[in-house]
């Protein structure tokens, strides 16, 4: 081997091309030149699919790299970024986690030595430097080892400075790519909950308007689902891919709507330290949903209304007119016709706003969605929560199915929410739910009850359940209720309970 210093002074010399894997080949045949090598590779960990692969080879075949793909851990060369470490085989063949896919033991017809050290950035392993040379016993491997160390930290160098931009580039696209197939799938038609008419009549105005650029107008109550509609229109459209930018218009004051939506120059009003872009701006190319459009200001109604048709407008203070190309999708819970009426709305802006109007209709209106919706939102909490809920009870069932929802789809979300809080088994019962479905004060569905009759209720609400369990066999029914068969039949006749029903 070369005088040892020389020999990693033109290693060091190779790696200040400004090319990063012409360096690398120069390296290798640096160590080919100094060490003897046969054979040498570059290996590199890539961060977004976690697989190593060869970047640079020396007396390897375009085949031979090709196969050369590992996982952390996988044979020497993954054991090495792995853990960091090291490795050193003086003789291949003898070697099991030797897993040869490069066809290192077939290449010649002589025994070979492996010697394999990790390229580390920071505390953690990001690829390894190998290499192969013919098996000689006198020759010094511990030497060897020490000086690819040196040289494989000068190579850390390198590939930390110029490779390592190009996979964090890859991770970023890797991630956006993964969260927006999530959002995508998440907000699809598919995953709005409802088989009721109305409902079916949603899904199929959103699955026609989604292909479009034309302007939708989402009308209903508050907790109807608004948004969720307009988030399935634009990742089903082709501006999927872009930005879905959300603004609730009534949430913002009065004096600071305008700046949100459209933006302001630096010194435009006090407080403005610097430019900032609006809402449309960052919206570009993609959609914007203007939830609560009701709640705007005449002043920025006009201002919205040369947006919707010229596609233009300037930052509050700014003189140069900005173009962009988004999609307005609006939402409300108010009557806009009244509004116009009043003067309170712009007749021209509610006409290009109402280009293609969604109604999406309360719960009391779709009470056959009143139990989908239950069973989906149980499912849901019970996971977050790490519960095994299984069911609701049938007096539970009657009271989710007569209460009149006023917060419609938001408060029956909240209601089993808290339901599957307080519920320790496997079954939500009537008395997990809010104390205003379970007294009925406002929606008129529970007649008030004397002490008695609630026990009775009780009583008889868990006597149907379990002969449901059982398929009406009393004697097991009476075992799940601790109590023996005479005293459960006696009970189940006193409140009118036939168990043949359950059979």
């Amino acid at each position: 081997m070369k005088e040892v210093l020389t020999f990693l002074h033109e290693i060091a010399l190779a790696l200040t091309g400004v090319e990063l894997k012409p360096s690398l080949y120069r390296v290798l045949d640096i160590l080919a030149d100094g060490m003897g090598i046969s054979r040498g590779a570059i290996t590199l960990l890539n961060p977004a699919s976690r697989e190593i692969r060869i970047e640079v080879s020396h007396g390897l075949s375009a085949d031979a790299v090709k196969k050369g793909r590992y996982k952390p851990g996988e044979g020497v060369t993954g054991r090495v970024i792995e853990t960091g470490e090291p490795a050193v085989i003086a003789r291949v063949s003898e070697e099991p986690l030797f897993l040869n896919r490069t066809g290192e033991t077939r290449a010649s017809g002589v025994e070979t030595s492996f010697i394999c050290v990790p390229i580390v950035k920071g505390s953690a392993a990001v690829g390894a430097l190998s290499v192969s040379r013919p098996y000689e016993p006198a020759f010094d491997l511990g030497e060897a080892v020490r000086v690819l160390t040196v040289a494989a930290a000068m190579v850390a160098q390198k590939v930390v400075s110029m490779e390592a931009l190009t996979w964090e580039k890859e991770l970023r696209r890797e991630e956006s790519r993964k969260l927006k197939e999530k959002l995508a799938g998440k907000y699809s038609v598919s995953n709005m909950v409802g088989s009721s008419n109305r409902m079916r009549e949603v899904f199929q105005m959103v699955s026609q308007v989604c292909r479009s650029n034309a302007t939708v107008l989402i009308r209903g109550e508050s907790g109807t689902g608004k948004e969720l509609a307009a988030s399935a229109i634009h990742y089903g459209s082709p501006r999927a891919e872009r930005a879905f930018i959300k603004v609730n218009c009534a949430a913002l004051p009065a004096n600071l709507i305008e700046s949100e939506l459209f933006g302001h120059e630096k010194g435009a009003f006090t407080g403005a330290v610097r430019q900032k872009p609006g809402r449309f701006e960052l919206a570009n190319k993609g959609t914007i949903f203007l939830d609560e459009i009701g709640s705007i200001g005449l002043d920025v109604q006009s201002r919205l209304l040369r947006v919707l048709q010229e596609r233009e407008f300037e930052r509050v203070g700014g003189e140069r007119t900005l173009k962009v190309d988004v999609r307005v999708i609006a939402a409300t819970n108010k009557n806009l016709e009244a509004a116009v009426e009043e003067g309170s709305f712009r007749e021209d802006l509610y006409y290009r706003l109402n280009v293609f109007p969604i109604y999406m209709p309360p719960l009391r209106e779709r009470k056959t969605d009143i139990l989908l919706l239950a069973e989906h939102f149980l499912s849901v909490y019970s996971r977050e929560n790490k519960k095994e809920i299984k069911r609701f009870s049938t007096p539970a069932i009657d009271m989710l199915m007569q209460y009149h929802w006023p917060g419609n789809v938001r408060e029956l979300e909240n209601c089993i929410e808290r339901a599957v809080l307080l519920c320790e088994g496997g079954v939500i019962h009537s008395y997990h739910l809010p104390p205003t479905i379970q007294t009925g004060e406002e929606s008129g569905t529970l007649p008030n009850q004397a002490l008695g009759d609630a026990v009775s209720a009780v009583e008889k609400e868990m006597i149907i359940d379990a002969l449901k369990n059982t398929r009406g066999n009393m004697g097991k029914a009476a075992e799940l209720l601790a109590t023996t068969p005479r005293k459960f039949a006696y009970k189940a006749k006193k409140l009118g309970v036939d168990f043949r029903e359950y059979r």
